[in-house]
């Protein structure tokens, strides 16, 4: 679905990004770990065109999307849901769905009905319609942050660390969404800190140390615990 080759993103002199390869396989859910620093965000901005990279190339579907501004990304479909949701506080949760399909907004139909999909997966955004989004708890926030992703009809999800500062009861339900949502056979791209949790959800992972990739592979090929101790504590078996 997309391939990524070479990519190159500094912030001025500082390279955060050093030629990174990879791909987001169609159908499924590819996960993305790594310690702090490692430049996992920054890829994500990258990919969404929120920054630019120095160098490389991100192709879907034969497409080159680097280099294009963030709404014609999301325009071609590679949608984000961003860290810590960064939903629109003062807006009620109806308008923060709407807003997602801004992407759509030459459409002559459709929104409606996908509005109505929406508020049937997410029971309790339905319930708090009306409100501002900045009453929300954190769960019922990145619930809404999913759904307005969804709003724009998106091919390919960008999940950028959707655990983060969530209650771990909140954070399994997230994550029972976001296995329904890759069982549906949509195309989701996780970075994510809960390595364990996100290796029981990812079809494919990749390790990004010091903005580079070091290895990937499929969950079940690989001793889980060492391969946690390798991306957040630098740690490596003895040959």
């Amino acid at each position: 679905m997309l391939e990524i080759r070479d990519i190159k993103t500094s912030y001025g002199k500082i390279a955060a990004l050093k030629g990174v390869s990879l791909d987001i396989r169609d159908g499924g859910l590819t996960c993305l770990l790594g310690p702090n620093g490692a430049g996992k965000t920054t890829l994500i901005w990258t990919i969404a065109g929120i920054l630019k990279a120095q160098s490389g190339s991100i192709k879907m579907g034969g497409d080159e999307l680097a280099g294009l501004k963030a709404h014609q990304i999301v325009e071609k479909g590679v949608v984000t849901v961003p860290e810590n949701r960064l939903v629109f506080p003062e807006m009620t949760v109806t308008d923060n769905l709407i807003a997602g399909a801004f992407s759509r907004r030459k459409e002559k139909g459709g929104v409606s009905e996908d509005l109505e999909a929406v508020l049937e997966r997410f029971p309790r955004l339905r319930e708090r319609a009306t409100q501002e989004a900045g009453t929300l708890s954190g769960g019922e926030q990145q619930m809404l942050a999913v759904g307005r992703a969804l709003m724009a009809r998106p091919k390919i999800l960008l999940m950028d660390e959707p655990s983060t500062g969530l209650a771990p009861i909140i954070v399994e339900e997230i994550f029972e969404i976001i296995g329904q949502l890759r069982d549906e056979g949509r195309t989701i791209f996780l970075v994510e800190q809960n390595a364990n949790l996100a290796l029981d959800y990812a079809d494919h992972f990749y390790l990004l140390e010091q903005g580079q990739v070091t290895f990937g592979g499929d969950p079940g090929e690989v001793d889980h615990d060492e391969l946690i101790a390798r991306a957040y504590l630098g740690a490596r078996k003895a040959s």
